[in-house]
């Protein structure tokens, strides 16, 4: 499977079918139709047409959408029911989706009532926050033995504030007494920022004690304005927020009667979420006063039933072939095993649309090369059930579905090597027959333990590397032909294959006689053959001493494929960890020995261990793994900054609608 071919798609139709055919369109759900500012700025097109614009209808159906979306959102907060993990859309016959549609009134009816009642617990839950505050203000006050609204008498004033925890309050004392001996000052209550005091003076004297308190850092206390003393003012606020509580209870059991109705709420916003993308579509469309025009991509495949559409609906259209070079939407199409894999292409980029989509040929590695790395069969088995699982009980789609089927075939992957290498849990089985049975069990490994044999692992990795890298290079040299320049396949992808085939076979064959002495020199002479056909045409593109330059610098390209190499290193290293790491946790459990008590310590260490292990492992795994496809692989022949296909259909958020195959 590929990038799936692309034509492009240019209509004339009526005003008066326009409605007709976009409603058509959507639900046929294959045509991406373009922006067309570019004809608007050309003055042969800007004399003819405009853009068919519609802002205003726009605007209603946003206002109502926010609405709706409000009143779920409060259904949500409020609900009893138990949450869903996973967010899901429901599936709904067109003919009942479009019949609960209708009932507008209904609804909107139902949508009331739930925000009124919303926005009385918002206002409620801020009234109760600024009583809170304001208590919160009265508490350092609450042994204030006098009614808070007390100014002072004829003669004196009576002020409440605070000055920082800092200052010396018997400094403030005597600076008082140095400017009036009548004056009466009552430290109430103090923290870690703030003294608060009560100063009682003589009207007369009020400019010298202002002095005074200014040099002290004083503040006057705000919002001390209830008649009556601090703590019977705590106990009304109190009072109030209880009341508030109770208003607060019964506007939610307001909104929990009403979410049985939340289904068609759902229905609702999702109708009104089509009619928005079908008014905002028309921004795509140029009219005159009695025809529109438009045109967009279409895949190949369903460019037959457009064009049935379009002649049902009386419009002039043409369906051709992009132009050679011609950019077109990127649209990834590929098997069972190798679609979910089609996540880690997106998360790195699309493929250009004239490149190549590689998540056919990395979909196995990946899977064996993160199966490698966690390499434990309990882990894999525990990965690969919960995916199962979440899959068989949730219809994910997107990205999230694509990466549970991935990480289900990881899992597979997992179990596999860790069957080969004879993990499970680590060594867990060993620990257990030994610490309680006193018994020397071991589960052998199928092939061989990379533990005990880290040199065979490594050997290995580098083999499975080398296979990854020439099949990179492979799909490089096939895009050289496939765009005409087969010289460029050779020269670039089938020169370096003889060279570092060779490589293996004359060094190989010298170091451990793998190959005999007729395969080292088989060896010997593709090294200097492909050696000297790089120095050769490795600077063809270029004049004079750029030639000799050129291939200089194309074979010093040999570093580079050994450091590619290298990496592959990581499958060993991640291995030996994910190993390692479960060997001590297992060692740490069965520290205090058998019996009840060391059946409940091995126990615990054993849950919250191999727990950590799987997740901190099978996250190196994953990032690791597509390390290797983004780096190593897609090195070799990527070529990415493609847009996706973005086709115009039926964008629900709730409720998928069940239509015909298209």
């Amino acid at each position: 499977m590929a990038i799936v071919r692309m034509q492009k798609l240019s209509a004339i139709g009526l005003v008066s079918g326009k409605e007709t055919l976009m409603e058509q369109l959507m639900k046929l759900g294959v045509v991406q139709l373009n922006i067309q500012d570019s004809k608007l700025n050309n003055e042969d097109w800007a004399d003819l047409v405009s853009l068919d614009e519609n802002d205003a209808a726009v605007a209603k159906i946003e206002d109502r959408m926010g609405k709706a979306y409000q009143a779920l959102e409060a259904i949500a907060k409020y609900e009893t029911v138990k949450k869903s993990l996973f967010h899901t859309r429901r599936k709904m016959q067109r003919e009942l989706f479009q019949k609960l549609a209708e009932e507008n009134q209904t609804v909107e009816s139902q949508i009331g009532r739930i925000n009124e009642a919303f926005e009385g617990i918002t206002e409620l839950i801020n009234e109760a926050n600024k009583i809170e505050v304001a208590k919160l203000a009265l508490l350092p006050w609450k042994d204030y033995n006098l009614p808070l609204n007390t100014k002072g008498t004829k003669y004196c004033d009576l002020i409440r504030g605070v000055i920082p925890a800092a200052a010396s309050l018997p400094k403030l004392q005597e600076a008082m007494e140095e400017k009036t001996p009548c004056y009466d000052l009552q430290l109430v209550a103090s923290d870690a920022e703030q003294q608060y005091i009560s100063l009682l003076y003589l009207k007369k004297e009020k400019n010298e004690i202002e002095d005074v308190l200014r040099q002290f850092g004083f503040s006057p206390s705000q919002g001390l304005e209830f008649e009556g003393e601090p703590q019977q003012a705590i106990s009304a606020y109190e009072q109030q927020t209880e009341k508030i509580k109770e208003q607060i209870q019964e506007l939610e059991k307001k909104i929990q009667k009403e979410q049985d109705g939340k289904h068609n709420i759902e229905v609702y916003y999702d109708s009104l979420a089509i009619k928005k993308d079908r008014a905002l579509i028309r921004h795509r469309l140029l009219v005159t006063n009695r025809t529109f025009y438009l045109e967009g991509w279409t895949p190949k495949v369903a460019a037959e039933k457009v064009a049935k559409l379009l002649e049902e609906n009386n419009c002039w259209f043409e369906i051709t072939d992009p132009d050679k070079g011609e950019e077109t939407p990127v649209l990834m199409q590929n098997g069972v095993f190798s679609a979910p894999f089609e996540a880690v292409t997106k998360l790195y980029a699309l493929p250009d649309s004239r490149g190549i989509d590689p998540t056919p040929y990395f979909s196995f590695f990946y899977a064996l090369f993160f199966g490698m790395m966690l390499s434990d069969a309990a882990y894999g088995l525990i990965i690969a059930a919960a995916t199962f699982i979440i899959l068989k009980k949730y219809p994910l789609e997107g990205m999230m579905g694509q990466l549970m089927k991935m990480f289900f075939y990881c899992g597979i992957s997992t179990m596999f090597w860790g069957i080969l290498f004879g993990g499970y849990f680590g060594d867990i089985v060993t620990v257990v027959a030994k610490t309680f049975f006193d018994a020397d069990v071991v589960v052998p490994a199928v092939w061989f333990n990379p533990l005990d044999e880290p040199m065979k692992m490594l050997t290995f990795s580098f083999i499975l590397g080398g296979i990854h890298l020439f099949l990179g290079m492979g799909v490089s040299g096939y895009m050289s032909i496939r765009d005409g320049r087969p010289w460029d396949a050779l020269f670039d992808v089938g020169l370096w294959y003889i060279l570092l085939i060779g490589l293996v076979l004359w060094l190989g064959g010298k170091m451990a006689a793998l190959v005999g002495p007729t395969g080292t020199n088989i060896g010997m002479w593709m090294t200097i053959v492909g050696a000297v056909g790089i120095l050769i045409t490795g600077g063809r593109d270029k004049k004079g001493l750029g030639k000799l330059t050129g291939g200089l610098g194309s074979l010093y390209g040999i570093t580079g494929y050994l450091a590619d190499v290298l990496s592959y290193s990581r499958l060993l290293a991640l291995g030996l960890a994910t190993g390692v790491i479960a060997s001590v946790i297992n060692t740490l459990g069965s520290l205090a020995g058998g019996g009840i008590g060391g059946a409940i310590l091995l126990t615990i260490v054993f849950v919250i261990g191999h727990a950590y292990n799987l997740s901190i492992n099978a996250l190196g795994s994953f990032v690791h793994s597509s390390r290797l496809q983004y780096v190593e692989f897609f090195g070799k022949f990527y070529e990415s900054g493609g847009e996706a296909f973005q086709p115009f259909y039926e964008n629900t958020k709730y409720v998928e609608i069940s239509r015909e195959e298209n």
